[in-house]
């Protein structure tokens, strides 16, 4: 099993590090026929990209997205690509490095980084914006998510932040049209202004802090997944926790399930107009026994602080040399918001892969 690749027959493998000349992705099992453009990657790479507000990271990047391989041009239309069914390789430049900025932390092990493991299990690191550990791999995610999104027709993925450190949104607010319009993807437009003054005060006092995202796909058919060692939130859940900083999944209600008694936890059912069950409530997150319900998939992760801040914090050298570490360079006050695109590629990548693997059991979707 390869340490770079996730996704069983919509399998993704992506390479490169933060500070090297180019990072990207190959998405193997792609079904052929698939009509995108590089339009449309881009949209999703251009959501993710640093330096865009003061409240990311000011490192400038365009992550201008180069399709490589895996499609034919349609002869119509030029700019509409379509899907051959071999692998697609897609390549995203680095251009604003400052490798110089990370000289200092060169033997000194960074709090919350991944310095210390990395360099016990390999014996060396990549101590420029910490290598293939770094966030800036998550390009690479987006680029294969953006294609995911179309190989379940009629599903919609999207993001938002719904609490940074203590402030947290007012769900009767909820405005999906809000998202594209503030720094933060808050989806609760009475929240800008204080997650704005909340966290400039944070920023301007060196720190960081966490952050929790809600994605939620619509569309998603009932019948995918399986009840035991292939359920499909299982693996949502598995995808959600492989992005950088993430410390928590929960899937539906959650955490919430447990102080809960079961008549109110219970997804009631009745017979629509249609003469189809249908679903009272989602607590579940539209997932049951493993399997979807046809309900929206609802999944929340928590994302840490950023480690990388300029308050000097307690640590120790390769050597073994206690020292305080003052993370320079340029880093997000709260990595949660650019998290926000990666959540939605990581989600729109397993429920693809789980698409292609029930059509492929059972021979129809």
């Amino acid at each position: 099993m390869s340490h770079n690749t996730f996704g069983h027959l919509f399998r993704v493998t992506t390479w490169g590090e933060s500070h090297g000349p180019a990072l990207g992705c190959i998405v193997d099992g792609c079904p052929p026929g698939i009509r995108f453009t590089a339009v449309e990657i881009q949209s999703f790479l251009d959501k993710r990209k640093p330096g865009q507000s003061k409240f990311t990271t000011q490192r400038r990047e365009a992550d201008q997205v180069r399709v490589l391989s895996g499609f034919v041009p349609d002869e119509d239309e030029p700019d509409t690509l379509i899907t051959t069914g071999t692998p697609v390789s897609m390549l995203i430049e680095n251009t604003d490095q400052r490798s110089k900025d990370y000289s200092e932390i060169k033997t000194r092990y960074r709090p919350g980084h991944a310095d210390f493991t990395y360099d016990t299990k390999y014996g060396l690191r990549d101590y420029r914006g910490g290598g293939r550990s770094s966030a800036r791999e998550t390009a690479a995610r987006v680029a294969a998510g953006a294609l995911a999104r179309k190989v379940v027709p009629g599903m919609q993925v999207r993001g938002a932040l719904v609490a940074m450190g203590t402030e947290r949104i007012d769900r009767a607010n909820w405005d999906w049209d809000a998202v594209d319009q503030n720094p933060f993807f808050c989806p609760d437009p009475g929240a800008v202004d204080r997650f704005a003054d909340y966290l400039d005060a944070i920023r301007k006092d060196g720190s960081s802090v966490g952050a929790v995202i809600e994605v939620v796909a619509t569309g998603v058919p009932a019948g995918l997944g399986a009840p035991i060692y292939a359920k499909l939130d299982q693996d949502i859940a598995s995808h959600l926790m492989s992005i950088n900083a993430v410390k928590g999944v929960e899937i539906g209600n959650g955490f919430e399930a447990a102080t809960l008694r079961g008549e109110d936890n219970a997804d009631e059912m009745r017979i629509g107009d249609d003469g189809k069950p249908v679903f009272l409530t989602n607590k579940a997150g539209g997932v049951l026994g493993g399997i979807s319900t046809g309900e929206p998939v609802v999944a929340r992760f928590a994302v840490k602080p950023t480690s990388s801040i300029l308050t000097p914090t307690k640590s120790v050298t390769k050597s073994g040399e206690e020292v305080d570490v003052q993370t320079k360079g340029r880093h997000d006050p709260c990595v949660g918001i650019r998290a926000v695109p990666i959540g939605e590629a990581m989600v729109a990548c397993a429920i693809a892969d789980h698409y292609l693997r029930h059509r492929g059991q059972t021979g129809r979707i």
